[in-house]
């Protein structure tokens, strides 16, 4: 038998790839500490040729000039009420869409699902306009629940609710529980929902983090400082004339510290949760 030929090229050694991890994750990280480092500084030395590369001690006279600008707490506060609403009503409204596509048959099922499906390929700036008209008629602007309810029913959510329900759901316990005389809504509330806890899990952490970093919504049906979220309020400190940018990446320090010491603690399971369900389409 003949040996079978060489490709010239030799495998990578577990170092050189953890030394290649290594180095992407220093790149990815770099921005974040500067921004720390930026928040410790005064605006004079930030703009300094070489930049300060290392922690300064004016992170404090950064917070007090931010609390003096806008309503630092406020906007914070908000911040995390929008999320945390966005949140819950996403895996309320993504589980029961996803399970009643995976479990029920009706009239035109595969093309509404298209067009559920299809809104992931229209760009967010599209719905602006119809967005603020749309929260205008019903009397949401600068009301916080125009930041949460609107989009809570993603397709994203949906579909991955329905993936997870295919290839991890027994269907013959749906119809056990039926034989047995649970009501539809019963079945899943007290039977299918705490078997989603994987894919819930995943989609809380992509739901909370995207609303925490959203800047679009707020910005167009938000009217007041005091009901701004963080980023937007960060933002209204720009100027033309002054910004005070060791203050501004104070705030921007204290609105990312939440997200990286979420994603650090539940990294695995966002992973494991992305590709579970993944198996049957």
């Amino acid at each position: 038998m003949n040996p079978r030929p060489s490709s010239g090229l030799q495998p990578m050694t577990r170092a050189s790839a953890w030394a290649l991890v290594a180095v992407g994750a220093l790149i990815m990280l770099a921005p974040f500490y500067m921004m720390f480092v930026f928040a410790s500084h005064p605006r004079a030395e930030i703009f300094q040729v070489p930049p300060p590369m290392l922690p300064g001690t004016d992170f404090l006279s950064n917070m007090a000039i931010l609390q003096q600008r806008i309503p630092f707490w406020t906007n914070l506060g908000w911040s995390f009420y929008v999320a945390i609403a966005f949140t819950l009503c996403s895996l309320l409204f993504c589980s029961m869409g996803g399970y009643a596509f995976a479990v029920y048959e009706f009239p035109l099922k595969k093309p509404l699902f298209t067009v559920v499906m299809g809104t992931l390929l229209i760009p967010p700036f599209l719905g602006m306009i119809p967005n603020f008209m749309v929260m205008d008629f019903l009397g949401w602007i600068d009301r916080p629940i125009a930041l949460y309810l609107p989009g809570a029913a993603g397709a994203f959510g949906i579909f991955m609710v329905r993936q997870y329900v295919l290839s991890s759901v027994p269907r013959e316990l749906i119809e056990a529980a039926r034989l047995d005389g649970c009501g539809e809504f019963r079945i899943y509330w007290s039977i299918v929902l705490p078997l989603l806890g994987p894919a819930l899990g995943t989609l809380a952490l992509i739901s909370f983090i995207s609303s925490w970093n959203n800047f679009i919504s707020p910005l167009v049906v938000m009217r007041s400082l005091e009901m701004y979220t963080l980023p937007l309020a960060l933002r209204s400190m720009q100027n033309p004339v002054n910004t005070e940018w060791g203050a501004i990446m104070a705030g921007s320090a204290v609105a990312a510290l939440p997200l990286l010491v979420l994603f650090a603690l539940t990294s695995r399971r966002l992973i494991a949760g992305l590709v579970s369900g993944a198996v049957r389409g």
